[in-house]
């Protein structure tokens, strides 16, 4: 599984090159939720309905996965509830799947919710998102009892993260990959 062709980096949530990726995630979660295509103006409903305002600074982050030059994912990690951070739009275009992105992308928000004082990673998933879960489930996250009330929710995940090395990292300025 090749990740050297990925770099992640902080995005502002609301930048064209978050803007096309939220679309495309949001495309492809409720088309498969309906078993069907959806058009625009439905894109546009959801778009609006579900708001990203809180992953950005400082109540959260939004972060992008270039591959080969080229935005191809994202994830995004929300801080208001420390010591909980939550996962949340993880995404990679189809394209760039199989390649290690997923991973990148998750350890990158990890790596912001720890430098920021969160111990524990939570996050939510849908039953038909099987890849998400077995994701997840590869990468250290066990279910557990639902702690919220999304009705789009059907599983509800958590990690514990390493104790941070106590040095608090701006997200803007954190490295953009790891080696």
């Amino acid at each position: 599984m090749p990740t050297r062709d990925w770099t992640i980096r902080a995005e502002p949530v609301h930048s064209p090159v978050a803007g096309a990726l939220l679309r495309d995630y949001y495309a492809d979660i409720v088309s498969r939720y309906h078993r069907r295509p959806v058009d625009d103006a439905e894109l546009d409903r959801v778009l609006a309905e579900e708001s990203s305002d809180d992953l950005a600074p400082p109540t959260g982050l939004f972060m992008v996965g270039w591959y080969e030059g080229a935005p191809a994912g994202c994830a995004g990690v929300r801080l208001a509830a420390l010591p909980y951070a939550e996962v949340t739009r993880v995404f990679v275009r189809p394209a760039a799947r199989r390649r290690g992105g997923a991973l990148r992308l998750l350890a990158a928000v990890e790596e912001v919710a720890a430098a920021h004082g969160a111990t524990t990673m939570r996050l939510d998933t849908r039953t038909d998102l099987v890849e998400a879960r077995a994701l997840y489930a590869r990468y250290g996250y066990r279910e557990v009892p639902p702690y919220t009330e999304d009705p789009y929710a059907d599983h509800w995940f958590e990690k514990h993260l390493p104790a941070a090395a106590g040095v608090r990292v701006d997200p803007v300025d954190m490295p953009s990959s790891r080696g």
